[in-house]
């Protein structure tokens, strides 16, 4: 292969179908620390690997965030759900990333209310995921916050001592219905874990798990908040009605973002353990 420089990276990216050749190739070569490392990230870039993979990281809020191959890359609208989380849970002191993926969200969370907080007073953070793949990745990205990541099916991945305690339970569940799955783009639809798209026959499988239990994790007054698609807004927010949770809708049109929030009502009782 030719010396590299800008032109030829844009145009071979361009070539294999990056829309945004420009910016990537940028990005590939401000990364890459040698030549021949350019070289075999653009060759996987090319075979349709997301970008994110490539890099090794993924901006998200404003952070770069560790991003493995395999483990699936944070979306720009889930920026939504955190801005949603600050605005409604700023006194949180516990936060709970549940599907963490690659803990980008937690981590979104505890860097902005560590900062929003007095010094050396940081909120408690816990990812958990059934992927161990995304715990390695979401340890990597949570441990300079003191969080810790958990491995396991949803809410049986924490601790016992986190019942009833969690301020901000940010919950990311797979939300595409099971035949839509081929209809994604490549680079998640055979780039990223299954597990972290499928969410059933309606797409709510595992939203509906979610909700059932939440309410014995949340202290009273804690949210949860869980993005989905606007055509599956009804029948989440009936899920959440079923769990004991106050509910509402935020929505952003510039991100295509539906978030539900669910709070605990103050002064309910959960039934003894």
């Amino acid at each position: 292969m030719p010396p590299l420089s800008l032109p030829l990276v844009v145009s071979t990216l361009r070539s294999a179908g990056c829309v945004f050749a420009e910016d990537e190739a940028e990005l590939i070569l401000a990364t890459a620390r040698t030549p021949d490392e350019a070289t075999a990230m653009i060759a996987r870039r090319v075979t349709g690997l997301p970008l994110e993979q490539v890099l090794g990281w993924a901006e998200f809020r404003g952070m770069r965030v560790a991003v493995e191959p395999g483990v699936f890359v944070p979306r720009r609208r889930t920026e939504f759900l955190v801005e949603q989380a600050l605005a409604l849970g700023s006194a949180a002191s516990l936060i709970v990333d549940l599907c963490c993926g690659s803990g980008a969200v937690g981590a979104a969370l505890a860097e902005a209310l560590g900062a929003l907080g007095t010094p050396g007073n940081a909120p408690e953070l816990h990812a958990a995921d059934i992927d161990p793949a995304a715990v390695r990745c979401a340890r990597r990205n949570i441990a300079v916050y003191g969080g810790r990541a958990h491995e396991g099916d949803l809410f049986e991945a924490l601790p016992d001592e986190l019942r009833e305690r969690v301020g901000i339970l940010a919950a990311n569940v797979p939300y595409v219905p099971t035949g839509d799955v081929a209809l994604l783009p490549s680079e998640a639809r055979d780039h990223e874990p299954r597990v972290a798209l499928d969410g059933g026959l309606d797409g709510l499988d595992v939203l509906r798990r979610v909700t059932a239990e939440a309410s014995g994790w949340l202290a009273p007054g804690g949210l949860l908040l869980v993005e989905t698609s606007e055509r599956q807004v009804a029948a989440a927010r009936e899920a959440f009605l079923r769990g004991g949770l106050d509910v509402r809708l935020a929505v952003s049109a510039e991100l295509g973002a539906n978030v539900l929030i669910g709070t605990r009502p103050h002064g309910t009782r959960l039934t003894p353990r």
